[in-house]
């Protein structure tokens, strides 16, 4: 009886949690509002947060400080449909690697590229992207490192519109991007292979 009802209960769980399969990955590609445009085109990520990771700071803003900070976002995914590894491969090609002043237009620390990995399995998955990404261009150094997860700081209070900023200001975003080159850039680096 009572096996019977823990199984019911956790069967109820599973069936009213949303995402209850789901997983979390870190990245830092430059401005957050293009990596959280372009994880959301993934099949099997349902959202993506943007924020602050990689710092010392407790409580990040955008309009205050953000020393030490990465800007970044929380995918969420769900890895039955979509691996890691399939993350990576979709994060390498949307961002430029060989930057060390930061991404496209936008130069500084907090617009530097960079993977957050949680755990061994992570890592090894990582650094063994970024060797093919090594071996596929021999005479460029590639500069995106691979960071251990901190705290993630999703964007809050008055600032809570640069979630979803490319959904709800499509004009100015689209314009953001194109006048940052962002696209000109990737399809520079890496072909017809990039995803818009």
């Amino acid at each position: 009886m009572i096996t019977r009802y823990f199984y019911l209960t956790f069967l109820l769980f599973v069936l009213i949690t949303p995402n209850a399969h789901a997983a979390k990955a870190y990245f830092a590609g430059g401005c957050f509002w293009c990596m959280e445009s372009d994880f959301e085109k993934v099949k099997g990520v349902s959202q993506v947060i943007s924020g602050f990771t990689g710092g010392t700071l407790k409580n990040p803003t955008y309009n205050g400080n953000h020393q030490g900070h990465y800007e970044a976002v929380e995918v969420i995914y769900d890895p039955k449909m979509v691996s890691y590894q399939g993350l990576l491969d979709h994060y390498w090609k949307n961002i430029d690697p060989f930057d060390d002043r930061g991404q496209f237009c936008d130069k500084g620390h907090s617009y530097l590229s960079a993977i957050f990995v949680s755990n061994i399995e992570e890592r090894k998955l990582a650094e063994s992207s970024r060797e093919k990404v090594i071996q596929q261009f021999p005479g460029k150094k590639v500069v995106t490192p691979i960071l251990e997860t901190s705290t993630f700081y999703p964007i809050a209070g008055d600032e809570s519109y640069h979630q979803d900023f490319y959904k709800n200001n499509s004009v100015r975003y689209n314009f953001y991007r194109w006048n940052c080159g962002r696209d000109q850039r990737l399809e520079e680096i890496w072909g017809k292979r990039v995803k818009h």
